[in-house]
């Protein structure tokens, strides 16, 4: 939705018939499209007109305007933790200064294209390097209505992307020696539904993610929770994203991410992440140093030594965590899975997966697509309860994130 905005309000900025004419920005009365409106000219501040996220917010609670309502998570129950515009707008600059997004070159049908869940449902959160998924199954079909795909139905995707390894979060569904045959490095990193990962699990995740050349498609599920629980973890720790501009990145790229008590995990956790990161940069720097070569003789006996760190790569093969002591029933996963599913279907976006016997089973690609690299929708919270911070109009002070119902909710109109 942010990329299309931007575009159509570029396109009337630029229109020689509106030259000399002022465009009005505005929205209903209506809570939840009013703030979904104050972010979208608010990032378009920040992408734009370069304006720092403060600034833009200022001037959106500036005159007579009144407290936005807060983004919440996509749970079903009660609303614990409060995402504000301010925040969405933070994320959003964070991303630009790591050229994570760039909308000229943006290819808005590819995005919409793989992000349906007959087309694989991924997004990139860290283009190139995190690709975010819902988890494979045993083998393509159609199940009560909701397309399951097998691992060989990502295999050409994955491998014109460059990904490498993938990082499984929920249960043994599939055989994972489907993607290790495939190719691909595979861990199991396994954590129940809803929860929040361990350390150990941090660290194990954190350190694939390092040590892998190439891209990690991580799933759980339905690639919302757990999985963006663990990628906000490696935004804060190499980014120094701040928990809420992780959370609130990570959904505008895959809405209905990070659930529940998963949010308050990454605001415990921000300052070890910025702690490990910065120690982890100092190592590098020290590595950097050392590895500078002063004879032929020195860059041989460097790489020889190099070479044997690979031992300690297999220690860190991850395995599941009482995954057998765990009987998974109806989950969180499911109801979000079953909710994407049911989404109605756009037109740009008609082609279905191939399930044909006679062909082998891969997700189909759009047409004329180019690298995709971020999307944009946004909705906000049906509760006007504000439980983390105020909703003063102090900027200091704010945060912010999205429901399942940005699927379907048109946040503003420009004439």
């Amino acid at each position: 939705m942010l990329y299309r905005y931007c575009c159509k309000l570029n396109k009337k900025l630029k229109s020689f018939t509106h030259s000399r004419k002022r465009v009005i920005h505005y929205t209903s009365y209506d809570q939840r499209k009013r703030a979904n409106a104050a972010v979208l000219i608010g990032a378009y501040s920040v992408i734009y007109l370069k304006r720092s996220p403060e600034e833009a917010y200022r001037t959106l609670i500036s005159g007579n305007n009144t407290a936005y309502l807060p983004f919440r998570d996509a749970a079903l129950g009660d609303c614990t933790y409060n995402l504000t515009i301010l925040d969405c707008l933070q994320g959003i600059r964070k991303a630009l200064q790591y050229g994570f997004f760039n909308f000229e070159i943006f290819d808005v049908e590819e995005y919409e294209h793989y992000e349906r869940v007959e087309n694989g449902d991924m997004n990139w959160i860290i283009p190139g390097k995190i690709l975010a998924f819902s988890g494979p199954h045993p083998r393509s079909k159609i199940e009560n209505g909701y397309p399951l795909h097998a691992p060989e139905a990502y295999f050409p995707y994955f491998q014109e992307h460059h990904v490498t390894a993938v990082v499984r979060l929920n249960r043994k569904i599939y055989d994972g020696r489907r993607f290790t045959d495939g190719g691909f490095e595979h861990h199991d990193l396994f954590f129940v539904d809803g929860t929040t990962p361990s350390d150990l699990i941090t660290r194990r995740f954190l350190h694939v993610c390092e040590s892998t050349e190439g891209a990690v498609a991580v799933h759980c599920k339905a690639g919302l929770g757990r999985t963006g629980t663990l990628i906000g973890c490696y935004l804060m720790k190499h980014y120094r994203f701040t928990a809420a501009d992780a959370i609130a990145w990570i959904r505008i790229c895959r809405p209905g991410s990070i659930i529940g008590p998963q949010q308050d995990f990454l605001e415990d956790k921000q300052h070890s992440m910025w702690v490990q990161g910065d120690m982890h940069r100092t190592k590098q720097k020290q590595q950097q140093r050392r590895q500078r070569p002063k004879l032929d003789q020195e860059v041989t006996c460097l790489v020889s030594s190099m070479d044997d760190l690979s031992i300690n790569t297999i220690l860190y093969k991850s395995f599941s965590l009482d995954e057998n002591n765990y009987r998974e029933c109806l989950t969180q996963g499911d109801k979000l899975r079953d909710l994407k599913g049911r989404r109605s279907s756009r037109s740009a976006t008609t082609s279905r997966l191939n399930l044909t016997k006679t062909s082998q089973t891969s997700i189909t690609p759009p047409k004329c697509s180019k690298l995709s690299q971020v999307p944009v929708p946004f909705s906000s919270s049906s509760s006007p309860k504000r439980l983390v911070q105020s909703s003063s109009s102090s900027a200091s002070n704010l945060k912010s994130p999205f429901s399942l119902s940005m699927f379907s909710s048109k946040a503003t109109a420009i004439h």
